[in-house]
């Protein structure tokens, strides 16, 4: 066995035995402990089942963009999320392996390793909020914990409509953006996540140009310029971006960057489902009064 791959089973701390002929299977009984997730909607939502799956793809940047809930340094890290270590997996022998439509073209191949199993999320036409409940209650149901996925649905409803009740009546329409380099931004609208949160949140969108099915429009900072609304600005931004938004005249003539009104909040992931829809309503509305 490859050495890299010995030192990431180690991780495992005696989850995991080897039955001679036939691989490597699992000693606990947990239905969570056999399964891999190369999706990190999937894999936030499996954390917050306390159900937490054995791998996740690409570890490092789950962190980096979706912030939280954290994965625990248990979680074997299964390379990237568009190729993943099929060796690795091998190895793992997950029962389940949990992908979304984005890497449907893994399937062929993970499915000669474990069972392949992809839930949905952003589909057209299909109310997000909603479609996120029902894939926790999918998830649940994966992972022997539907009366937990029952209970991550009320908790998530009851909590953002807490934060609705702690906002002030008089809030400008949001501009929700993410950089993608210094002169061009996601901006956050119909479809997405967070476009979900504000509804619930009471609050407007001040972004009304379509979007496509992940709920945003890829524009250049101009067609920001005379917007009037809170601009938020989520991170992380790309290696280089912040010195050189510094040096931009641009940005700096921005409303809300002109007059130092906008607000910056820590990562959270915006193709998520319902453990990402509460961060961001809880940084957002922690946020809003000191804009």
């Amino acid at each position: 066995m490859p050495a890299s791959i010995t030192s990431r089973l180690r991780r495992l701390g005696g989850s995991l035995m080897l039955v001679s002929g036939l691989g490597l299977t699992y000693a606990s009984p947990s239905h969570a402990e056999g399964i891999a997730s190369i999706d990190w909607t999937l894999a936030e939502t499996l954390v917050a089942l306390e159900a937490p799956p054995r791998g996740v793809a690409q570890v490092d940047a789950y962190h980096e963009w979706v912030g939280e809930p954290h994965l625990t340094d248990q979680v074997i890290d299964l390379g990237l999320r568009s190729q993943p270590n099929t060796e690795l997996l091998a190895h793992l022998a997950p029962a389940h392996i949990v992908i979304s439509p984005m890497f449907a073209n893994l399937a062929p191949r993970l499915s000669k390793i474990g069972r392949v199993d992809t839930f949905h999320l952003y589909t057209p036409g299909r109310d997000t909020w909603e479609e996120a409940a029902t894939l926790t209650r999918e998830l649940g149901e994966v992972t022997g914990r539907s009366a937990a996925a029952d209970a991550l649905i009320a908790a998530a409803d009851g909590h953002i409509e807490a934060l609705r009740q702690q906002l002030p009546e008089e809030i400008r329409p949001m501009l929700i953006i993410q950089f993608m380099d210094e002169r061009h931004v996601r901006v956050f609208g119909e479809n997405g996540l967070f476009q979900a949160v504000l509804d619930r949140l009471g609050l407007e969108n001040a972004w009304q140009e379509p979007t496509n099915a992940w709920g945003f429009s890829l524009v250049g900072l101009e067609q920001l310029m005379k917007l009037d609304a809170q601009l938020v600005v989520v991170e992380p931004y790309p290696t280089g971006v912040e010195e050189k938004l510094r040096r931009s005249a641009l940005w700096q003539h921005l409303p809300g960057v002109r007059d130092d009104t906008y607000i910056t909040l820590p990562a959270a992931w915006s193709f998520g489902a319902l453990p990402s829809a509460r961060r961001f309503a809880e940084l957002l509305v922690e946020a809003l009064p000191a804009a």
